[in-house]
């Protein structure tokens, strides 16, 4: 067996939560390699939706996405991933997060912690039972060790019994080198009773 690369191990995660017809989130578009990823396994009845603050990491997604025919598998929103909520209204199978910046742009246009973790909790309520979601996180900028802590400071807090959570990571290279966080969803949250 090989290990795989930190990139790959994220897509073999995806490759193994997502069937198609099921919903899914690139939550980071980036320079759309996840969203066009995630559109060729989701099918012709699947639905890809794909998060981006960045209107060149738009073009670039949808640019990518026209040049293979797929463009209708996904709704690419110049919107940040805090408003996971506003437009997904159907159980999640997957969601991938890049954290950081996007690469070959502006290096100070960073993911911050406090949009990340709404995102986070908005998707472990959409996520179906057996879903994941897959954190890369990227932590070797400015503002990026703040985000990778607050990141793991939540994940470790989450109930066992509801989610597990991985960690995938070479220890021993240099220039703090990107790592994997996988949220298993196992079983779903209690519904909070309501009081009258």
């Amino acid at each position: 067996m090989k290990l795989q690369r930190v990139l790959q191990y994220a897509q073999q995660l995806l490759k193994d939560s997502v069937h198609e017809g099921d919903t899914v989130v690139d939550a980071t578009a980036g320079n759309g390699h996840d969203t066009l990823f995630l559109a060729q396994l989701v099918g012709d009845d699947g639905q890809v939706y794909a998060f981006d603050i960045q209107k060149e990491a738009v073009d670039t997604t949808l640019l990518r996405l026209l040049d293979h025919g797929l463009e209708h598998r996904a709704l690419v929103l110049n919107k940040g991933h805090e408003e996971v909520a506003n437009f997904v209204h159907k159980p999640v199978a997957a969601a991938i997060f890049n954290l950081g910046y996007l690469p070959g742009s502006n290096h100070t246009i960073i993911t911050r912690p406090t949009t990340t973790l709404q995102a986070l909790q908005d998707l472990l309520k959409l996520l179906k039972v057996g879903g994941l979601i897959v954190l890369v996180i990227y932590h070797g900028h400015p503002g990026g060790k703040e985000e990778r802590d607050m990141v793991m400071d939540y994940v470790r807090q989450l109930p066992q019994k509801y989610i597990h959570v991985l960690k995938y990571e070479f220890l021993n290279q240099q220039n703090d080198p990107p790592f994997v966080i996988a949220l298993e969803k196992v079983k779903e949250y209690p519904k909070p009773e309501i009081v009258q």
